[in-house]
């Protein structure tokens, strides 16, 4: 009865209707203007601080097979053709950038996304990973992550980014369940899988990062379970929990699925909670709303130290303070604000070739984004916002603040507390973090339709 009450109330306060944000970044995405590309992005580039790293992520925006459920910025391709010349685009991006980076600028992260990175083969890892290093070095601890698809690797592949300092793989596996694989298009048996971790480790990496997804056609709770089950036996120290978004008018290929066949919101709250208290009771601490990691590893240890940040990756223990995104679409994270390449890869390429960075919109940040981005953060990562630190670091203007907080106690009752140190979202209220976060976004435009809340 007390956990029915419980599910009612959340349902009242919009956990079920609400659509609102992630929060990989604030603003999000859909407030960047086309006033702000390549003119401030140079601009931005050439005045960062030679004596702090940066992180760096490349887009590889092709796939041998489309996924229904997949949102990204892909494109298929059966030939290797279009990778090879889009890699020669990246490699221009690159000595573009050299031209206005600062002398010394070393790379403290490298991420590899997609798409599918592992499409490419081994001459063209060893290619592109050598073009990044020469026009920004590598730090001495610097970490190299890559989303492996384990039906597009194989050991050779796996070596050649294991040589060139590739020391964490994401592996996506979604769910491990035969009919929920053919419903989203995207089958992959365990037995490769497991055959991917094997040689990944075999090649010396031993960070393994393990994406799964709830809220899947046909998924119920013993097929979720058996889907823990097997993640567990594959012994990975991060694990991402992520609620599938279904934005058929964003991404048309989820036309493909069957909506009748997703989980009702109650079923889809009982998935995600099931899977957690799995994760749980296996020796995972909960980081965030949809991560899970080992209590030793780096991102647990944040999470303890109130070091956790969120970025387009999702959350991570990541200091640099600037992010260089570089390929089609992909998003840099400035000193300024955000500049994001032209998203489609022919638009990217064509500005690629005139000579000129790619940046085609973005958003310069105004101290009061500053303020509300880092008021998120907190919230996102430790659901808690700190007054005192924000007072310290905006002074006065942190106060502006103060009414939506007022409000927000008013609203969510006892699921959070208000004092004069923090607003705090108390753990039975968690599951409406999102929609907590969302009441301080200045920039919620029109028309625009976010993902669920649950």
């Amino acid at each position: 009865m007390r956990f029915m009450k419980q599910i009612i109330r959340l349902a009242e306060l919009g956990l079920f209707d609400s659509r609102v944000p992630r929060y990989t970044s604030y603003p999000t995405a859909p407030v960047f203007a086309p006033s702000v590309g390549a003119t401030q992005q140079a601009a931005e580039l050439a005045a960062l601080d030679p004596a702090v790293p940066v992180s760096v992520y490349l887009h590889i925006p092709f796939c041998e097979r489309l996924c229904w459920f997949c949102a990204c910025r892909t494109q298929g391709t059966k030939t290797l053709s279009p990778v090879e010349s889009y890699i020669g685009t990246l490699e221009q991006e690159l000595a573009l950038m050299r031209e206005v980076l600062p002398e010394g600028l070393r790379m403290g992260r490298m991420h590899w996304g997609g798409g599918t990175p592992t499409i490419l083969p081994p001459v063209l890892v060893h290619r592109l990973a050598q073009a990044v290093k020469a026009v920004i070095p590598p730090a001495d601890d610097w970490e190299f992550s890559v989303e492996i698809d384990p039906t597009m690797v194989d050991r050779a592949k796996i070596d050649a980014l294991a040589s060139e300092g590739m020391n964490r793989a994401s592996i996506g596996i979604q769910d491990f369940d035969p009919l929920v694989q053919g419903a989203i298009g995207r089958i992959q048996p365990y037995d490769i899988t497991k055959a991917c971790v094997d040689d990944l480790r075999a090649a010396g990496i031993n960070s393994l990062n393990a994406d799964l997804v709830y809220g899947l056609p046909h998924q119920d709770l013993v097929r979720i379970d058996d889907t823990v089950s097997r993640v567990l036996e594959l012994a990975p120290d991060r694990v991402a929990l992520f609620g599938y978004a279904h934005v058929p008018w964003v991404s048309k290929r989820q036309k493909l699925i069957d909506d009748t066949a997703l989980p009702r919101d109650l079923d889809r709250y009982h998935l995600a909670e099931q899977a957690a208290a799995r994760f749980r009771a296996a020796g995972f601490d909960a980081i965030g709303i949809d991560h899970f990691a080992l209590h030793d590893d780096g991102l647990a240890r944040a999470a303890r130290e109130g070091r956790l940040r969120r970025n387009f990756q999702g959350y991570t223990d990541d200091t640099c303070p600037t992010l260089i995104g570089m390929g089609a679409s992909s998003i840099s994270r400035l000193p300024g604000g955000y500049v994001q390449n032209a998203a489609a890869t022919a638009a990217y390429v064509q500005r690629i070739e005139a000579g000129e960075l790619a940046g085609a919109r973005g958003h310069v940040m105004t101290q009061d984004d500053l303020l509300r981005a880092r008021a998120i953060e907190m919230l996102m990562c430790e659901f808690r916002l700190d007054r005192n630190e924000l007072q310290a670091s905006f002074g006065p203007l942190a106060s502006t603040l103060d009414s939506t907080l007022a409000l927000l106690a008013e609203r969510f009752g006892d699921l959070v507390a208000l004092d004069d140190d923090a607003l705090e979202i108390r753990p039975e209220g968690r599951a409406l973090t999102r929609i907590v976060a969302s009441a301080l976004d200045a920039h919620m435009p029109e028309g625009v339709r976010y993902s669920r809340a649950s």
